[in-house]
């Protein structure tokens, strides 16, 4: 049954809107800022982590990956299992929502009953926001608790990152070893290596090693665009899970860090 329709709701995706809202002073382009009597933070753009939430007393843990995002006055993000987007006001600490949409997927294994606190905390009400450090607290009038940390970004060096584009089903993956001055892997099928150096936002391949296997011919296109990486000097960022390669005849390369 396909239940990922996108429609309007104050479910779950709700509750996120005024988390993400909650960071920033009121400004006309949702920028950044800082609320309560912590350490300023920066929120625009950055990831923030759903930790748990305290309702009746009662505290739930979140589920991995649950997360929030604003940028621009736009709030989007997970409650590990739904996701969502809507656009958020604040008015100095004080937070609401409006226009949220959210997913409605029943997925296994997820804690389906924390969305739904969650929502239940947080719709419809005035919130407080206070900001310490990288942590954040939103408050209910009635003393009710979301917690939020600042998501770190995964290291470039040492991370197994899975390539999601172009699409290998999972098989192609590089890990880059700074020490080592390398970057391993697989192109989808076929094994490689090459020498990396990574300086000021850019990496620089060395010329590719690799094996020689009989491959499906899509995979072996696949493969000829992830060796076009190889050889020459490449743009890179990293956004908390998500690595992106861009070399300079055009070739990008998104992957994601492996859990």
């Amino acid at each position: 049954m396909d239940r990922q329709k996108q429609r309007m709701t104050l479910t779950a995706a709700a509750v996120l809107v005024p988390l993400m809202a909650a960071c920033g002073n009121e400004k006309a382009d949702g920028g950044s800022g800082s609320v309560g009597a912590g350490k300023p933070v920066t929120v625009t753009g950055v990831r923030w982590s759903v930790d748990s939430v305290t309702a009746d007393g009662k505290t739930q843990k979140a589920p991995t990956g649950a997360h929030v995002t604003i940028d621009k006055g736009r709030a989007e993000g997970s409650f590990g299992c739904n996701k969502f987007g809507a656009d958020a006001t604040v008015d100095g600490d004080r937070i609401r929502l409006a226009k949220t949409m959210s997913t409605e997927m029943a997925c296994e294994n997820k804690p389906m009953d924390f969305e739904e606190t969650l929502a239940r905390t947080l719709s419809d009400r005035e919130l407080r926001a206070r900001v310490d450090g990288d942590r954040l607290t939103l408050t209910t009038g009635q003393g009710d608790t979301v917690r939020l940390t600042k998501a770190k970004d995964a290291p470039l060096s040492g991370t197994r990152w899975t390539v999601t584009a172009p699409d290998t089903d999972g098989r192609a993956h590089l890990t880059f070893d700074a020490k080592k001055g390398t970057v391993s892997g697989s192109l989808g099928c076929n094994k490689v290596n090459a020498e990396a150096t990574v300086r000021d936002g850019d990496i620089t391949l060395g010329p590719p090693a690799t094996t020689r296997m009989m491959c499906e011919d899509s995979l072996i296109s696949d493969e000829k665009a992830l060796l076009r990486l190889f050889d020459g000097k490449l743009k890179y960022g990293v956004d908390h899970q998500t690595l992106t390669l861009t070399s300079a005849n055009g070739t990008s390369v998104r992957a994601v860090a492996e859990r």
